[in-house]
């Protein structure tokens, strides 16, 4: 058949029950030009189209061998007539037309409306547009419309087309399977080109849709269409090459895609990552050696599975059967009437014939056996069909059952194939894995990623991302006016990590925790007290131990020269008091060393506040002994009797009893206790004791900075007594050294970070505690030990004598 008339039927047969067939045998219309002379004349067809051909020698083999079998549609034949729709929406509505009214001429306008089809289904177009013309037109009448390769997701609405059914997968699940084909590679930054018709535009509005529920981004998106002039080519070209991402997704007719693959030829454009539509992915008049340069490597979809599986008897998905392993020969496969290199979608033709035949069957069944009827009797037969091909379910070759869902889709399973050149220089389609819908989510692939070529010369998955993945330690800052997979990457924050790839945010870590180097880990932070173990703490407690034993040994010479007169005269029980609260002092600055605890913490406050006040009322009492003791030389005075021994340890015992009141209030009611400080230093916990109550402290502080100065200034008045009551000289300068260091320690106190706080605060002790012990023994020993001969009273008091004269 070289040209053909689309108003009348090419190929046809009756019988008890006829099937139209509409495909678009011919390419092309044959246009007359019209004269007003002449009349119009009938439009012709030309350019066969030996694929649709095809699908219309299987539609009539389809039929025969239903009509020579007995187990379905016995004593009942099937006939035909197949119209040729040129191509053109237009002529697929006359042939539907035709096929309705049973006319030898479409346009005929002489015909009854109410004129019953002559047909009681129509299996056809190829083309969603026409597809969708024609299921339009003849859903009014209720006249089942069975399509072998209409994949536009849109055909699914059972309100717009409630008579339409297919055997080819619908392109919502295509579109779907392709994006997610698209993050199974990692390439999140795609371009995307499509045909300008049903087919291209709801494919392409159910990826971009997909796209975006998978973190996809769509860098540009173009429209083609085989009558678009060339200049529109030449642009979608331009962006293409213009473009940062390396993959294009291609849902475009197969016409269309021969147009766009002459321009990207002519201007060498190689080496993108193509991802393709079943539409033109496995076309081989579009695999041609020229078109490899352009398309190496591209993968899509194509329905090949279900064929594939009945013509060598097997199945994917095996139970009871043979598994399919991919790799059979289908040069070993022999068939009379199609071309078995290209039987997937001719295949649909063929269950779109049986779909029609069973649901026949059941029809007539239901007729002998009421039980059986699913449709009510009163209804028109092409109503009463259109209810059992909802319902109809059967098997082929190899148990594979056929049927519909609500939409009058079938199950969606594809074939990934990939381009690949053979041996001999040609394009093969190698199947590279499998696509189940059916599947639950993350199963739905079957790959084999080591049998992939892929675009250009990588010879690895091609990287197609607007951005590099963010490493874990950072985290992604979209781009201002950018798609969200355009972004930097930014350095998470201080005590922040992010342990994946392409975080959003970042996570803080717990107050105790910190971030590592990396950023990408939350690790213990560093434990920070004055250790006995560290340099710092190892010294202080050497000084404090050697105060200690100083002040036991001044406390043994003093013992041992108790009967001498600069012992007796310088009271020498205060002075043993004395030495034994300085002891106390150094001791109690080891409390201070070491990881604080409950005890630790209420002991070394109070101790020291207790052991301090207890040493300067020691000396305050000193101090007013020697004032009393030089007012007792003058004539007829008796003050002595006025402060001696009694009211001297009764002086002591009440400034100590009212120090040691003050602190058992503060333990009671707001002891000191032990704390993290994670807020100084954020890389660093400072194990330290809080005070309960500052109040407390610095009264305790305040205290003994009173008694303090009250012994200094008394320790001033005396200092020009005479020289064997000169212990207030050395009182003074004592008193002197212990308050500069007492003011200095506030200011240091506060300022000092962590550890180096309670180390100040030890130095102080140690400093406040030897300059009291040298500054009042040391001359005291010096004399007993190195100058004998001045202990003497003799001595104390001819001075005593000569200054008073």
């Amino acid at each position: 058949i070289l040209w053909g008339n689309p108003d009348n039927p090419l190929l046809s047969k009756t019988g008890d029950f006829i099937l139209g067939g509409i495909f678009t045998l011919h390419n092309n219309i044959i246009e007359s030009k019209p004269t007003l002379k002449s009349t119009p004349e009938a439009l012709n067809c030309k350019g066969l189209n030996y694929k649709e051909y095809q699908f219309a020698e299987a539609m009539i083999f389809a039929i025969e061998q239903i009509n020579s079998r007995t187990d379905i549609l016995p004593k009942v034949s099937l006939g035909y007539k197949i119209y040729d729709a040129c191509s053109t929406v237009s002529l697929a509505i006359k042939a539907a037309m035709a096929l309705m009214s049973g006319a030898g001429e479409a346009q005929s306008s002489t015909l009854p409306c109410s004129l019953k089809s002559s047909i009681h289904a129509i299996i056809g177009e190829s083309s969603s547009s026409t597809t969708i013309s024609i299921a339009t037109l003849v859903g009014q009448f209720n006249i089942p419309v069975i399509s072998h390769f209409a994949t536009c997701a849109c055909l699914s609405n059972r309100k717009e087309f409630p008579t339409f059914f297919r055997t080819i997968p619908s392109d919502y699940y295509q579109s779907r399977a392709l994006a997610q084909l698209v993050k199974h590679f990692g390439w999140t930054w795609v371009g995307t080109i499509r045909s300008d018709n049903d087919y291209g535009n709801s494919g392409m509005a159910t990826f971009i849709k997909t796209a975006e529920e998978e973190g996809i981004c769509i860098e540009y998106s173009e429209v083609i269409y085989r009558t678009n002039p060339r200049e529109k080519f030449l642009k979608t070209v331009e962006v293409i090459k213009m473009a940062s991402s390396k993959t294009i997704v291609a849902f475009v007719s197969l016409i269309d895609v021969e147009f766009l693959a002459k321009e990207l030829l002519l201007q060498n454009v190689t080496g993108l990552q193509w991802v393709g539509s079943e539409s033109w992915i496995s076309a081989k008049n579009v695999a041609t050696k020229e078109n490899y340069q352009i398309f190496k490597g591209a993968i899509g979809n194509t329905g090949l599975i279900k064929l594939w599986e009945d013509m060598f008897d097997c199945s994917f998905n095996a139970s009871n059967s043979k598994t399919c392993t991919g790799s059979e020969d289908l040069q070993q496969v022999s068939n009379l009437y199609i071309d078995v290199s290209e039987l997937g979608v001719t295949y649909n033709v063929y269950k779109a014939v049986y779909a029609v035949a069973h649901a026949f069957h059941n029809l007539l069944a239901c007729q002998d056996n009421q039980e059986l009827c699913i449709a009510k009797q009163k209804d028109t037969l092409p109503l009463q069909l259109l209810q059992y091909l909802k319902k109809v379910n059967f098997s082929v070759s190899n148990g594979e059952y056929v049927n519909f869902d609500i939409n009058g889709d079938p199950p969606a399973r594809y074939e990934l194939v990939n381009w690949q050149l053979s041996v001999n220089g040609i394009t093969e389609f190698v199947n590279i894995g499998f696509y189940d819908a059916s599947l639950s989510e993350g199963k739905q692939f079957i790959m084999n990623n080591n049998s992939i070529v892929w675009a250009g010369n990588y010879g690895k998955i091609p990287k197609s991302v607007c951005s590099e993945n963010c490493s874990p330690g950072t985290r992604k800052a979209t781009q201002k006016g950018k798609p969200v997979c355009c972004f930097d990457c930014l350095p998470c924050a201080e005590g922040e990590i992010s342990n994946s790839t392409d975080a959003i945010h970042c996570t803080k870590c717990p107050l105790e925790y910190q971030a590592n180097e990396e950023k990408d880990q939350c690790i213990l932070k560093d434990i920070e007290f004055l250790s006995y173990n560290e340099i710092m703490g190892m010294i202080l407690i050497i000084f404090a131990l050697l105060g200690t034993l100083l002040t036991s040994t001044v406390t043994v010479v003093f013992f041992k020269f108790r009967d001498t007169p600069i012992v007796k005269a310088n009271n020498s029980e205060l002075s043993f008091l004395l030495l034994f609260s300085l002891t106390l002092c150094f001791l109690c600055s080891l409390t201070f060393i070491g990881e604080p605890t409950q005890w630790s913490c209420m002991l070394r406050h109070t101790a020291f506040g207790i052991t301090f006040v207890l040493c300067i009322s020691c000396v305050l009492g000193k101090t007013i002994v020697v004032l009393m003791a030089f007012r007792a030389t003058m004539p007829g005075s008796n003050i002595m009797k006025c402060f001696g021994p009694t009211q001297q340890r009764l002086s002591v015992l009440t400034f100590t009893v009212l120090q040691t009141l003050i602190c058992i209030v503060w333990l009671v009611k707001y002891p000191p206790f032990p704390q993290k400080n994670m807020n100084f230093n954020k890389k660093l916990i400072i194990l330290e004791c809080e005070m309960g109550s500052t109040v407390a402290f610095y009264i305790v502080l305040g205290y003994i900075g009173l008694l303090s100065v009250m012994c200094f200034v008394l320790a001033f008045l005396a200092r020009k007594l005479p020289d064997n009551f000169n212990e207030a000289k050395f009182i003074t300068f004592s008193m002197l050294v212990f308050c500069t260091v007492w003011i200095t320690f506030i200011p240091s106190y506060i300022s000092s970070p962590g550890k180096y706080t309670v180390a100040v605060e030890v130095f102080a002790i140690l400093a406040s505690s030897f300059g009291l012990l040298l500054c009042i023994f040391a001359p005291k020993c010096y004399i007993i030990l190195l100058k004998s001969d001045k202990n003497s009273k003799k001595h104390l008091m001819g001075k005593t004598q000569s200054k008073l004269h």
